[in-house]
């Protein structure tokens, strides 16, 4: 008698990836969708290459398992429309026995792996899992190679990487405008970089922000669009604006929904012409830009209050991007924080090897109301914190750790002689400079201060850097 324990049945991690088998063979179709669903996949199926490209116009899926003989054609074209749209969907073919000469042109072509029939359904599951990790390496190390070490750090979510491929496609595409939607902190900056590098060439070729709500409305005009020599009192010489300077590249208007009502109606005309004037000029000059556009407010409640104008929405809104909040995507969570520390771990020269498995859930657990930015800032707060070897509850902000103010605060003892407020709050100042070595806004975090509070008490208490 056999007493080898039974191997555990194989199941996708993460978010169930959704997979498309296009194979003509009905029972062929069965088989496969029976053990993809047991496996913790979602499967929708194609039995000919024209019902195959409809299902792909349709909705974009994580994996394609083709058969390359089809009842209206060859295998191998679908594979070469997919590999000239320069995209990144693994392609696990499927071959008769005696046919591995056309498996072999179809993995120079571009194809992941192949498998022969008949096959073996575990070897399949295993080969398409090996498909699905590749592809998420390759994906990430291709935007590093193109950005900061920052750009989409991970996609573990499936929705997250349906984004990521929605916003690979919108860059490479001649959109011209496009909208990001989201709450504050969900990471619409970082969308609007993906999309550029995706156009390729981002290093020479400018990214050019502006936050419609950093530049008084008095000047806003003058930034955007430059300004003509004695176009105003102060305009000494002409001076380009940042739809010059984005020729070429890209124009991100960040807070877009907070635009003054008379600037609203130049960045309609910017928009539906394509041209702009400088302050003081009559000669139109042609925008040689992609516009991206970002905003955290509800547009369309905008327009019913009057306060942003329905033409310019309908304009803005052509290749509409939402990002979701964290909270909708959970599973990105454990990488997102594990690859802030791993930056912050160089950054500070910090020997932290990790999270606690407690601290881990606390992240999970929690809602993320400041989504990705405030899951960032508390690594790194922990990370300033946490004296090792790992990251844990103790070093989360009370609220991440699920700690009631009164608990978070429940070891302090006021000694019946009293205390000295001011010296205790030069010796709270003093070690949040001291760890975050002396840089001023990581001290004024860790004291939930903004830089101007930190900067008076260091100049009140003399403390070292003041003046």
């Amino acid at each position: 008698m056999d007493n080898h324990p039974m191997a555990e049945p194989f199941r996708f991690p993460g978010t169930p990836p959704e997979i498309l088998v296009v194979d003509d063979e009905r029972m062929i179709r069965w088989s496969l969708r029976s053990a993809l669903e047991d496996a913790g996949a979602k499967v929708e199926e194609a039995a000919s290459l024209g019902e195959a490209r409809r299902r792909l116009a349709e909705s974009w899926p994580d994996l394609l398992i083709l058969d390359l003989k089809l009842p209206d054609g060859s295998g191998m074209e679908l594979l070469a429309e997919l590999s000239a749209e320069d995209g990144d969907l693994p392609v696990l073919v499927i071959t008769a026995f005696g046919s591995l000469s056309g498996a072999v042109e179809a993995i120079r072509a571009g194809a992941y792996d192949y498998v022969a029939k008949p096959f073996e359904l575990d070897d399949l599951l295993l080969t398409a899992g090996r498909a699905l990790e590749r592809r998420d390496l390759r994906r990430i190390a291709r935007l590093q190679a193109r950005g900061s070490p920052e750009l989409w750090p991970v996609a573990a979510d499936a929705a997250t990487r349906r984004l990521l491929d929605l916003l690979e496609r919108i860059g490479r595409s001649g959109a011209g405008t496009v909208l990001i939607t989201g709450e504050t902190g969900v990471g619409k900056g970082v969308a609007a970089r993906v999309l550029h590098a995706a156009a390729g060439d981002p290093e020479r070729r400018p990214f050019i922000a502006v936050s419609c709500t950093a530049i008084p409305e008095t000047l806003l005009e003058s930034e955007l669009f430059g300004h003509e020599r004695g176009a105003f009192t102060d305009a000494k010489e002409r001076k380009q604006g940042l739809c010059e300077l984005a020729c070429g590249g890209t124009l991100f208007l960040d807070e877009v929904g907070d635009l003054p009502a008379g600037i609203q109606a130049k960045m309609l005309t910017l928009l539906e012409e394509r041209t702009f004037r400088r302050v003081g000029g009559t000669r139109p000059l042609r925008l040689q830009a992609r516009v991206i556009a970002a905003t955290n407010r509800d547009l369309e409640q905008e327009v019913a209050a009057g306060r942003f104008r329905s033409d310019l929405y309908y304009r803005l809104k052509v290749v509409p991007v939402e990002i979701p909040p964290l909270r909708a995507h959970r599973e990105d969570i454990r990488p997102l924080a594990q690859h802030f520390l791993a930056l912050y771990r160089s950054e500070f020269d910090v020997a932290l090897q990790g999270f606690s498995p407690e601290a881990l859930d606390a992240l999970e657990r929690y809602a993320w109301p400041g989504n990705v930015r405030e899951l960032r800032n508390a690594v790194e707060r922990a990370a300033l914190l946490a004296p090792g070897p790992e990251v844990g509850c103790a070093d989360l902000p009370p609220e991440v750790a699920g700690l009631s103010a009164a608990a978070a605060g429940a070891t302090l003892d006021l000694p019946p002689e009293g205390v000295n407020l001011e010296q205790l709050e030069r010796q709270w100042v003093e070690e949040a400079l001291r760890r975050s070595g002396g840089n001023r806004s990581r001290a004024a975090r860790l004291l939930g201060m903004n830089r101007d509070q930190i900067r008076y008490r260091i100049e009140k208490y003399g403390l070292p850097g003041a003046g």
